[in-house]
């Protein structure tokens, strides 16, 4: 059996009160080059080395570099050659009454109000 070889490394970044290690400008800036380079996922890279995942993803926001920053959003217009019909929704309450819609939630929302 081969013996096992662990190094152990000092964290020397700060923390606050609750345990959240702080990051200067320059340490962020490494960070994000470091994901950018490493092939990883942002989960697992987060992992790695040891920071929050929404962090990263907040950094990469911020700092111009996630997918919402270099892809303008594009809108088109679409029109539908026919309009599809609905189709209708009938219910009937233990007294007999019916409600008849063509919108399933404001058929529930009237059914919940007549039973009230």
């Amino acid at each position: 059996m081969e013996p096992i070889v662990a190094e152990v490394v000092e964290d020397k970044r700060k923390e606050d009160s609750r345990g959240r290690k702080s990051f200067d400008a320059v340490q962020r800036e490494q960070l994000l080059a470091a994901f950018e380079a490493s092939g990883l996922s942002q989960r697992a890279f987060a992992r790695r080395e040891g920071i929050n995942f929404h962090t990263l993803v907040g950094w990469r926001q911020r700092y111009g570099r996630g997918a919402k920053a270099t892809r303008p959003m594009r809108f088109e217009e679409l029109t539908l050659a026919s309009r599809p019909k609905a189709a209708g929704v009938e219910v009937t309450l233990p007294r007999g009454l019916v409600v008849r819609g063509t919108r399933p939630a404001e058929v529930a929302e009237l059914v919940r109000a007549l039973r009230a």
